[in-house]
């Protein structure tokens, strides 16, 4: 399942002073022109800061969740707000994603924008516009499915006033969400609190349950234990709504669960579920994967305790210039908060290129101690580099590995999707 056109029409939006880091002699080429030249990002007029998204990674990352998922039988939506570009969303689709997954209802507006035919809402929608905007897209398009959490009575009144008031045709399917224990985030808390939510869709007409869900990431004080137990809590509900007949109306049961952190214990656990009356789409939906990262998922990734089974590579490397070495042990770079993630870890320097002669070399004794507005502020001990050529120096460029993925992307519209060796091949639009 693919993507529409509208996504390689992209290719046609004009380069300009809207997008970071591209090159000014390219103002007024396409976005494909522009590729088409295949530009050195260190020689071809690229301006600092820019960020960079290496091809080679993401094409193993989307491989390796492709093979990972089908060795465990899990279908695959992958949280979309990751990157919200939908030329990714394409190439996840390419790689056997059964449809993207999505938070709010401008994600879910994005998606469809570019002719995503199944969507899974990780969250509740209440909004009344919103539901509105959704039934007539589901009225519209007999193709197009549409899953959503559900976790209050109260909720449920909602959306069916909402879906009532605006003539709904079809009906909206909806999972009750189990949350991850008591301080977690959404969710209904208890199985008494599922069964309610459950009887309130029963007493619609505009929605259809069709399964359970949640998200592991959430239970408190997480560990392999905690997050096992709370998994079989979630395919423990899914069996007794089966056992209560309350799927009756479903093609399908979904269970879905799975951040980028847990996704070998849901694999575990998904696995380890009974058959049911219906058909069961174990649903995974990790989405950080595509791009991975240097700090926060390279810690957290679950391929850390089942190295086996493969490993993800970091895809994002900020490239911003020294411009200014004021005194001894500083410098100070272009990037800073508007450029860089930061909300988990600070900018890891990875690699230094040359301002004189372009050679690289591993940034080895530097370490960021802050970021400014557009500064980042670099701690430098003597000696550092490869212990033959020069200290850093003004003008040299720094690569800088970023951590949490979906801050990262959501500082960039168009990102240079660049080879090994620097060379510009495309370029990655997104929608935040």
């Amino acid at each position: 399942m693919a993507a529409d056109s509208s996504v390689a029409q992209l290719a046609g939006e004009r380069v300009d002073h809207r997008f970071k880091g591209l090159p000014p002699d390219a103002d007024g080429l396409t976005v494909g022109e522009l590729a088409a030249e295949r530009r050195s990002l260190f020689t071809g007029g690229f301006t600092t800061p820019v960020l960079a998204l290496s091809a080679e990674a993401v094409e193993h990352n989307l491989a390796l969740m492709e093979q990972y998922a089908d060795r465990h039988a899990l279908a695959f939506a992958p949280h979309g707000k990751t990157s919200m570009s939908p030329q990714l969303f394409e190439r996840q689709l390419e790689h056997g994603a059964w449809g993207i997954t999505a938070a709010v209802p401008h994600q879910v507006r994005v998606y469809r924008a570019y002719g995503i035919r199944r969507i899974f809402l990780a969250n509740e929608l209440v909004d009344a516009a919103a539901l509105r905007w959704l039934a007539g897209e589901l009225d519209t398009d007999p193709g197009f499915r549409f899953v959503s959490y559900v976790d209050s009575v109260r909720g449920v009144e909602l959306m069916d006033a909402a879906l009532t008031a605006c003539g709904a045709r079809r009906p909206v399917d909806v999972v009750v969400e189990l949350g991850a224990g008591p301080g977690a985030r959404t969710g209904a808390r208890t199985e008494a609190d599922c069964a309610a939510v459950a009887d309130a869709v029963a007493r619609t007409g505009t929605l259809r349950l069709v399964g359970v869900a949640g998200y592991e990431g959430e239970v408190p004080r997480a560990d392999p234990a905690r997050v096992t137990a709370w998994l079989r809590e979630l395919t423990a509900l899914a069996a007794a709504f089966d056992r209560e007949g309350r799927f009756a109306d479903a093609d399908e049961i979904v269970l879905s669960a799975g951040g980028s952190a847990w996704f070998d214990a849901v694999a575990e656990v998904f696995a380890e579920a009974g058959e049911l009356s219906r058909p069961v789409l174990k649903l995974l939906r990790s989405g950080a994967y595509v791009s991975h990262d240097d700090g926060h998922y390279r810690h957290l990734t679950p391929f850390n305790r089942v190295p086996d089974e493969g490993a993800l590579r970091p895809a994002f490397l900020l490239w911003a210039q020294v411009v200014s070495r004021p005194e001894p042990g500083q410098a100070f770079l272009n990037a800073g908060k508007r450029d860089a993630a930061y909300d988990i870890d600070l900018p890891f320097p990875r690699v230094v290129r040359s301002a004189r002669d372009g050679s690289e070399r591993a940034a080895a004794g530097l370490s960021v101690t802050g970021l400014s507005d557009q500064h980042t502020w670099l701690a430098v001990e003597e000696g550092s580099g490869d212990g033959s050529g020069p200290r850093l120096e003004v003008g040299d460029w720094v690569g800088f590995g970023l951590s949490h993925p979906c801050t990262s992307f959501d500082k960039w519209q168009l990102i240079p999707l660049t080879r090994e060796d620097g060379t510009v091949t495309d370029f990655v639009r997104t929608f935040f």
